[in-house]
């Protein structure tokens, strides 16, 4: 069995088709961006793009990507060039723990693809269901407004 993980084409041996996305990433491919938060797809931690669209990798089994594109947080910028959104949470200083970062961002980013200008209750809604205990939702909402700029001045999501 293979799965394509941030545009690479990975053989996986010894798996079960129910086995969840995440467990693969973590445990299998050694990707930590996505967390294990709630394990029930409610918290937002363990978010991923399968093609372009932000998913719950935790509540999502392997049989589920067959023949998608899975990004996962290590695979959205460049080497020396970071995506606009990972710029903004730097700039912003938008992580205190950084467990819910990786789900802010991998939900901010496929926000900015399908609309790059998208308005501040846009971006409040999309979060809304990506959940944060430290409280740093106000640098949440700022790293967000400075990768709308980022992407603007850069002219891509």
């Amino acid at each position: 069995m293979e799965i394509n993980v941030n545009g690479k084409m990975l053989p996986l041996s010894n798996v079960s088709a129910d086995t969840p996305l995440l467990y693969i990433l973590r445990n299998d491919l050694g990707l930590n961006g996505p967390k294990y938060g709630c394990g029930l797809g409610e918290c937002g931690a363990c978010t991923v793009l399968i093609d372009g669209v932000a998913a719950r990798s935790c509540s999502i089994p392997l049989s589920g990507v067959q023949g998608k594109a899975i990004t996962t947080l290590e695979g959205l910028g460049e080497e020396g060039k970071l995506h606009p959104v990972q710029q903004g949470f730097i700039d912003e200083q938008a992580a205190q723990c950084g467990y819910c970062a990786n789900g802010m961002i991998m939900t901010l980013v496929a926000l900015f693809e399908r609309n790059p200008q998208a308005s501040e209750d846009q971006i409040k809604n999309e979060l809304a269901y990506n959940l944060c205990r430290c409280g740093t939702h106000l640098e949440i909402l700022r790293a967000a407004e400075k990768a709308r700029q980022l992407i603007a001045e850069r002219g891509q999501a």
